[in-house]
């Protein structure tokens, strides 16, 4: 685990030096490469030393953080083509990446808060450094209040487990009993505002509004994840309290992704659209998770997965359209397949993918979720068709919106998309559809 690590250390340098942008992206992908060989298919923890180690969630996560931030030096072309600050551009990715390693592969509880936290401050610098609109400060803020506010309470959680166990080493805790309601809502409160659940989830659409498109990748793509992967390895120790309390997240999550798909339904920005979309999206995996069965948890961790391939590639396209037209309303981003035919094609897959269509990796975790939910409770039924339903509607909504229709008079001159771009939508889509072939060890990693 280490060898990656100062892999990464090493292209510090490299960062700095004139004309290294794609080196960096290769050399991160070749990374991803090296590491996506170390197999970790076993139930137990390999790869171990004294403070990483790796079993097959964190071997998920970090698979993904390194497939996202290569990705996202692909779509950020035109921070490299203005001369935007591109060395402290790829620092911050490389920085980010460093971090999500770290709290994706730490084996004792306090580092991965630690790096939980710190994982918060590149996301901050490139929504701050390289967004669009001066609004971006209030996002920034948003972002900072909600996050830091709820982790304090974390903090001290982990505290008293650290009293309660002597140690809080990952492989060696073991279910509380003795532990009362606050010690359980300061444990999980931190994990649900970053998931984020509804009602807590203010911050989100804000954040990606304002964020450059490589913002918007890593926040969507694998930020949203950190909720969900600590909310898995904590009802390792909550499991007790869980069975008595956790309905009540269950409801907000199912009742809250209904009223969030509504809400994708009067958007215009398609930005904002997205962000919504995940909302609901997370909503699923938290009433998923919240069940506690092992379809539950195993569903819960693929739409991770799948929803951070799926989500990222639909913000990408939201920037390809944003640096041909200028803007991110739907009102002007319209007739897009007169101007962009080709680029069509890759909103239909992504957008399929959006709404859980076969052969997608969305599809089966989100039967796996159903499944979960439905034997958890028959009255979860209504809710799950509900949003189903709704989910399919604000997708078919912004792909019909923005493909069909006359184009806009107003637009810049154009050009059909660069192979860069399709290089990097394909490169979203094709883990998304043949991890489905492959899909044992995020079925039977429990």
């Amino acid at each position: 685990m280490l060898k990656l690590l100062m892999s990464l250390f090493f292209l510090v340098p490299l960062c700095f030096m004139k004309n290294m942008w794609w080196m960096v992206q290769s050399v991160m992908f070749l990374l991803t490469f090296v590491f996506m060989f170390t197999n970790i298919f076993g139930v137990f923890f390999g790869n171990l030393s004294y403070f990483m180690g790796c079993d097959v969630l964190s071997y998920g996560l970090i698979l993904l953080s390194f497939w996202i931030c290569v990705l996202m030096i692909t779509a950020s072309e035109s921070v490299y083509r203005f001369k935007n600050y591109e060395g402290f551009f790829l620092l911050m990715i490389l920085v980010l990446l460093i971090l999500l390693y770290c709290t994706f592969s730490t084996l004792n509880m306090f580092g991965f808060y630690l790096f939980f936290e710190s994982s918060l401050i590149p996301t901050l610098f490139l929504i701050l450094g390289w967004g669009y609109q001066p609004e971006r400060l209030q996002a920034g803020v948003y972002l900072l209040f909600y996050t830091l506010l709820a982790s304090l309470p974390l903090l001290i959680g982990i505290f008293y487990l650290n009293d309660q166990f002597g140690g809080l080493y990952f492989p060696l805790l073991c279910n509380l009993n003795n532990v009362g309601l606050m010690c359980y809502l300061c444990l999980i409160g931190a994990f649900l505002v970053k998931m984020p659940m509804f009602l807590v989830h203010l911050w989100l659409p804000k954040a990606h509004v304002e964020a450059p498109v490589s913002g918007s990748m890593i926040l969507a793509g694998v930020l949203l994840k950190l909720g969900g992967y600590g909310l898995l390895r904590m009802f390792k120790v909550l499991l007790i309290l869980g069975l008595g309390y956790n309905f009540v997240w269950i409801g907000v999550s199912l009742i809250g992704g209904f009223l969030v798909s509504l809400v994708c339904l009067r958007q215009t920005d398609l930005k904002a659209l997205i962000a919504y979309s995940s909302v609901a999206h997370m909503g699923i995996v938290l009433g998923g998770l919240m069940t506690l069965t092992y379809w539950g948890f195993c569903g819960s961790f693929t739409l991770m997965i799948a929803h951070g391939l799926c989500s990222s590639g639909l913000f990408c396209l939201a920037n390809i359209s944003y640096e041909r037209m200028g803007s991110r309303s739907l009102l002007i981003n319209k007739g897009m397949m007169n101007f962009m035919p080709s680029m069509t094609l890759w909103w239909f897959l992504l957008s399929s993918c959006n709404m859980a269509a076969p052969p997608s990796l969305n599809l089966l975790s989100e039967i796996s979720l159903l499944n979960s939910l439905v034997s958890w409770s028959w009255t979860s039924m209504l809710a799950l068709s509900l949003l189903s339903f709704f989910s399919a509607a604000y997708t078919l909504y912004l792909y019909s919106y923005s493909q069909h229709g006359k184009i806009y008079s107003g637009g810049y001159a154009c050009s059909m998309g660069y192979s860069r771009e399709y290089l990097l939508l394909f490169l979203h889509w094709v883990p998304l559809n043949l991890l489905i072939l492959k899909s044992e060890p995020m079925m039977i990693w429990l």
